[in-house]
């Protein structure tokens, strides 16, 4: 794999500062910026805040088939035994599945949606590959959190990400209420870079995909984040989206309520922004986490 300068210093034995990004947050400029499905308010929003979210994007009857796909899911226990299914800590209930455009055919042609592929390439600038796919579950009254950090920390340190040319698509499969754990952002976050103190475990993927104790922002840098941003939790019905920078910060709390939350999610990366030697020195992550056999560019499908 290629070497490059670590410009993102992070997982270090002493608390480093945060500092402000060096990379563009839209990456098409001139014309181009406003070429796309996107307006120029929109792509100014996305620009600030780290994210736009869009209540209903695809339509009920799209989203019936996809919404089967998942409950199917829930029920295969050959599924469950899957290197890339990972249970909730202690239970026999999913918390995410990997690598779900590999696994249905049906969501691999949702990656390549025109509608979807257009914004992303509006905003990254150019073509793009798919790095990493996967659904999260949050089961009623069992479905635990996630806790705050940036992707691109972890993208960056444990698959060798080398720049913030990347954003999530997450589209709502089940409706994301007030109760039952949406996501949540920090609005602005994705401005600053939020080096990580604790050096990376080798395979530490096995742990950090129930509970993350690696990788997690300090609390005084939260603090001053949310102080500045506030926190917003997009919410909407099956269909609704979020599309978010790499480097914003996000996470979710506990579900209580008897309400499950299902949101899947597919992470776009540029295709000049191709994966080097994971910068926390260790082996790469399996494949299912991080695409290092195909970085050809996706072409528009309908789903």
């Amino acid at each position: 794999m290629k070497e490059t300068q670590d410009l993102f210093p992070t997982r270090l034995e002493r608390k480093l500062g945060m500092f402000e990004r060096i990379d563009p947050v839209v990456h098409s400029e001139g014309a181009q910026r406003t070429n796309g499905p996107l307006s120029e308010d929109e792509v100014n929003e996305f620009e600030r805040k780290g994210f736009l979210s869009f209540e209903g994007f695809f339509d009920k009857t799209e989203m019936e088939a996809f919404i089967q796909e998942l409950r199917d899911y829930e029920d295969d226990e050959d599924l469950k035994l899957s290197e890339g299914t990972i249970l909730e800590p202690g239970r026999q209930e999913i918390r995410s599945i990997f690598g779900i455009h590999e696994i249905s055919e049906r969501f691999s042609r949702l990656t390549r949606d025109p509608r979807l592929l257009a914004m992303v390439q509006q905003l990254l600038g150019g073509d793009v590959y798919i790095h990493q796919s996967r659904i999260n579950y949050k089961p009623g009254f069992k479905g635990k959190g996630f806790d705050w950090h940036s992707d691109f920390e972890t993208w960056h340190s444990e698959d060798g990400m080398p720049r913030m040319r990347s954003l999530s698509c997450s589209i709502i499969l089940t409706e994301n209420g007030e109760f039952n754990g949406p996501l949540m952002l920090i609005p602005g976050s994705h401005n600053y870079f939020v080096p990580c103190v604790g050096r990376t475990p080798e395979n530490n993927y096995k742990e950090s995909l129930k509970s993350q104790d690696v990788g997690v922002p300090d609390n005084s840098s939260l603090r001053q984040l949310m102080l500045e941003g506030d926190i917003e939790a997009p919410k909407g019905p099956a269909g609704s989206l979020v599309m978010f920078e790499c480097n914003t910060m996000h996470g979710s709390n506990i579900n209580m309520s008897c309400w499950p939350r299902s949101n899947l999610f597919f992470v776009y990366n540029s295709v000049e922004n191709t994966l080097h030697d994971p910068y926390c020195g260790n082996r790469p992550r399996p494949e299912f986490l991080a695409n290092r056999s195909d970085w050809g560019p996706l072409k528009p499908e309908d789903s």
